[in-house]
């Protein structure tokens, strides 16, 4: 194990790891914002249904009230679940977030790949340019 695979294990042992099954039953509640922290580029496959797409490397200024980077619907006290590609950096945006903050946060555990694995909806890919 690297040592950033390591430091990924430890975390997900302290924070929440949700499944695609719990997720997809979160989402029925209008108060959970879903966030896609994969990069510009990784569209490839969509996305699910109903994320706000922030890049992992600008999460904690959109999430801040106070930064001009804000993005309307990330507030500390919502419930915020964090997906990427397959659950590493959704990981450490939970621990982030957590340092600023946010109380009620979780991730996809397995990311995207897990979601699809499991048949779920979503969105039509997009192209890059």
């Amino acid at each position: 194990m690297t040592p950033v695979q390591f430091m990924v294990a430890a975390l997900k042992a302290r924070i929440e790891n949700l499944t695609p099954a719990q997720v997809a039953a979160e989402l029925e509640d209008p108060f959970v914002l879903l966030v896609d922290v994969r990069e510009p580029g990784e569209t490839e496959y969509g996305s699910i249904p109903g994320a706000v797409r922030v890049p992992r490397g600008m999460l904690e200024f959109h999430a801040d009230n106070g930064s001009p980077y804000h993005v309307e619907g990330f507030e500390p006290g919502r419930r915020v679940i964090l997906y990427c590609s397959a659950g590493s950096r959704s990981a450490l945006a939970v621990r982030s977030l957590q340092e600023i903050g946010y109380r009620d946060v979780a991730h996809l555990d397995g990311g995207l790949n897990a979601w699809i694995a499991e048949g779920r909806p979503m969105t039509a890919p997009t192209t890059s340019r």
